[in-house]
């Protein structure tokens, strides 16, 4: 596409906010969850919930798009109570944003599918147990996921796109591993808010900056970047939409802050 053509191009800027749910029990001991085994936040992973949640409060969501397993929905609604911009929002819950699928290896120890994938002769945490699903199984869903959610956003948010491609190419605004919460979203009013799993994230992540070239944060190198989030760790990004045709592409993403964890800091000094 020619540069001329590019700066004529109309433009919508959205915001893009991952976050893992909450602690739960198969969490504290070490055991893998995936997706047979859909358990409840602990008593801990509520309060981290609780904690997202205040720590969000004033960023505005347009949009909110959650795994239907139980740990996520309930993480979701924690964030949601506190936020006047989700008061009026209807909580998306899509199985495609459902954990990886750990086969025979789910509710197992952890250090159990460690053993298995050295047993094996395969690296972890690519390996995949007899039932499980493979990564590029899980690529595939969260390709689906962000195809789905780009024409929904595009769809429903196109009225407020702007014509300055040059201007939303450019890099965000520079973010520590602490921060404003509204780091990166400022100004943007479309913005949606991703609840999912640890192992889906590190699979998405890994797709936006192999695939859709997203760049990575100051600082930030790729083994920090493809690690996994801890509970309630937030992730965020921005993408520029463009419509070509009938349906919206997007045109870059960039990477603000990665596994982001302010809130868990603050809720542990309180607790002191």
């Amino acid at each position: 596409m020619r540069l001329s053509a590019v700066h004529r191009m109309e433009v919508l800027r959205v915001g893009l906010t991952l976050v893992r749910h909450g602690e739960t029990k198969y969490n504290k001991e070490g055991l893998l969850q995936g997706q047979t085994i859909d358990s409840s936040l602990s008593e801990t992973g509520l309060q981290q919930a609780e904690a997202a949640g205040f720590y969000l409060r004033d960023v505005r969501f347009s949009n909110v798009f959650v795994s239907d397993m139980l740990r996520a929905r309930q993480t979701a609604e924690k964030i949601m109570q506190p936020n006047s911009s989700c008061l009026g929002l209807q909580m998306v819950c899509d199985p495609l944003l459902k954990e990886k699928s750990f086969g025979i290896a789910e509710g197992r120890r952890v250090q159990d599918f460690k053993e298995m994938s050295r047993a094996a002769k395969e690296s972890f945490p690519g390996f995949t147990p007899p039932e499980g699903e493979t990564q590029e199984q899980v690529k595939a869903r969260v390709k689906k996921f962000m195809e789905k959610m780009l024409q929904l956003i595009g769809a429903e948010h196109w009225h407020v796109r702007r014509h300055d491609v040059a201007s939303t190419a450019a890099a965000p605004e520079m973010s520590p591993a602490e921060g404003e919460a509204d780091d990166g979203v400022r100004g943007i009013p479309v913005h949606a808010l991703v609840v999912t799993h640890g192992a889906y994230m590190c699979v998405a992540v890994r797709y936006f900056v192999e695939e859709l070239h997203c760049s990575l944060p100051p600082g930030c190198d790729k083994k920090h970047m493809f690690s996994l989030s801890p509970n309630t760790g937030i992730c965020r990004f921005t993408l520029s939409i463009a419509k070509d045709g009938s349906r919206f592409i997007v045109l870059g993403m960039h990477s603000v802050f990665i596994h982001r964890e302010d809130h868990i800091k603050q809720q542990e000094q309180y607790s002191k």
